[in-house]
């Protein structure tokens, strides 16, 4: 018998991430009380490609928030639901709301000829002091125009571009909104007007009616569809709420959300998020890859830099190299090699290359190989490369007017629970890591803004007043920082600039392959 019983009001939250989609269910005080998800069903037809079928997402969510329902007694008790995703992707709608294409990845790389494309319509410099982004293929407006150009019957239907918070919010109220923190990844928003750039628009020749409306974080959207609550079990009462970008739903959750305080967020890609008060335009900034956005919390902005391919590196490397093993073997395994993993580095640049650095091109790289390197040798590698090219992002942010000084760093995200990755990235970066002892961070920002909306909360004051989240804090290991340090400065940060040109060379001939 279901024992899984709570008098006060429950929030859930959904996350849409690159590898899972996951909904859980939280009290208040931000304790889950119950939780499922599955695989995010993605399709790669070849290289550098990769997309969602908009009806498998929506399917998949519909079942996570069915199963996560049937594990409590009370259901009525549930007041709303809010989602996060991730960025840059978006599913195109027509005026039935019925979507007349894929929604393309984040990370697929066929926009690179619409990325061109932009560079010589636009001046990069005044793109990014208006839109916060650097000029990226993965942006939403890459996506928009590859569409446009190669599925033309597609796009002459689509009346509506929704991020993916935002399409499962319509799928669950049939309101169409986008707030502040996914409007920042799609490369058409004003950040300083807070609305859609319609100089950007038109230039482009896009509707200017082609995105959402724009919403607050947290805005009540209206009641669950009839029909959806009966396919879901949740009650006709549920509030649906805007949601927002995953990684900022995961700093408002550990109150990440006023200069100071660093979010490093640990998924699939790997997040560096820094609150501040107003946005910075810089060029450089943009010109080192690094991004601004609007936050989740009313009025506060971002500045972002990350790994693309963080816990994907992981991934990558148990899925070849793994045989079966679990994640804790090869932890086993890679604690068993010194620190500098003999002499073995990793370049974490799956897909694409990292800021400071902001090439198109990307490839990972191995150095220093040897006979003597064993299976643990290189998973060691692997997360001494992740923990070095974060601090060099760190590092490369502290070179920007306006990036306040990062007193602590609260992480979050599946990759916590690794704890020599963690122990490894607090003593490269020399400072102690509090580590947010629940998982789910970003959910839990999500349940956060449903919690806003419906009232549960007075404010973000107040609901970061009654959240209970414990933290545990990873220090250094002092006699390992000079050695850390010895490599980050000798060898880590030259690998970038040894293999550029090398990885240049071997995209031409790629190109020129005959299949």
């Amino acid at each position: 018998m279901n024992t899984k019983k709570s008098s006060a009001p429950l929030l859930i939250g959904i996350d849409v991430g690159t590898t899972n989609i996951k909904a859980l269910i939280f009290d208040p005080r931000g304790r889950e009380i119950a939780r499922a998800q599955a695989k995010t069903p993605t399709h790669h037809p070849q290289p550098e490609w990769a997309y969602y079928k908009p009806d498998e997402l929506w399917k998949t969510v519909s079942n996570v928030l069915k199963d996560t329902v049937a594990q409590i007694d009370n259901p009525a008790n549930i007041a709303g639901i809010a989602t996060a995703s991730i960025g840059e992707t978006g599913v195109p709608i027509d005026r039935s709301g019925n979507p007349t294409g894929h929604a393309i990845a984040w990370f697929d790389q066929r926009t690179r000829p619409q990325r061109e494309q932009l560079r010589k319509t636009f001046d990069r410099d005044e793109l990014f002091s208006l839109t916060g982004l650097p000029l990226q293929p993965i942006s939403s407006l890459c996506k928009i125009l590859w569409i446009r150009e190669h599925q033309p019957e597609a796009f002459a239907r689509t009346a509506t571009w929704l991020n993916t918070a935002d399409y499962i919010a319509f799928r669950l109220s049939g309101i169409p909104a986008t707030d502040y923190s996914l409007a920042s990844r799609t490369l058409a928003f004003d950040l300083h007007r807070r609305q859609w750039a319609n100089d950007i628009l038109s230039e482009l020749r896009l509707s200017p009616n082609l995105f959402a409306p724009l919403c607050n974080a947290g805005t009540d959207l209206g009641t669950i569809l009839p029909n959806i609550a009966r396919e879901t079990g949740l009650p006709l009462h549920t509030r649906i709420c805007a949601g927002g970008h995953d990684h900022i739903c995961g700093a408002l959750a550990v109150g990440v959300t006023e200069p100071g305080t660093m979010l490093n967020s640990l998924g699939t890609a790997e997040a560096m998020c820094l609150p501040i008060s107003q946005p910075l335009t810089d060029p450089q900034i943009g010109r080192q890859n690094f991004t601004i956005g609007a936050h989740v919390a009313p009025d506060q902005y971002y500045f972002l830099g990350g790994l693309f391919t963080s816990g994907a590196s992981i991934e990558w490397f148990r899925s070849l190299f793994g045989e079966d093993a679990d994640y804790n073997t090869l932890i086993s395994e890679a604690s068993e090699s010194p620190p500098g993993s003999l002499g073995v580095g990793f370049l974490p640049q799956l897909r694409f290359t990292n800021p400071p650095h902001a090439e198109a091109i990307a490839r990972g790289t191995f150095i220093g190989l040897t006979p003597d390197a064993n299976r643990g040798t290189l998973f060691r590698a692997i997360l001494e490369g992740l923990s070095l090219e974060m601090r060099h992002i760190i590092d490369a942010s502290k070179s920007h007017p306006g990036v306040p000084e990062t007193k602590n760093i609260v992480a979050i995200g599946g990759g916590i629970r690794n704890q020599l990755l963690m122990q490894i990235k607090a003593t490269v970066l020399n400072q102690p890591i509090a580590l947010a002892e629940m998982d789910e961070a970003t959910a839990l920002g999500a349940a956060v803004l449903a919690g806003l909306g419906t009232g549960v909360y007075a404010d973000i004051t107040d609901a970061l007043h009654t959240l209970d989240i414990p933290l545990q804090t990873i220090h250094p290991i002092p006699e390992q920082v000079v050695h850390y340090n010895r490599i980050y400065n000798r060898v880590h940060k030259q690998i970038y600039p040894a293999v550029q040109d090398l990885h240049h060379q071997i995209d031409q001939i790629q190109m020129t392959t005959v299949r």
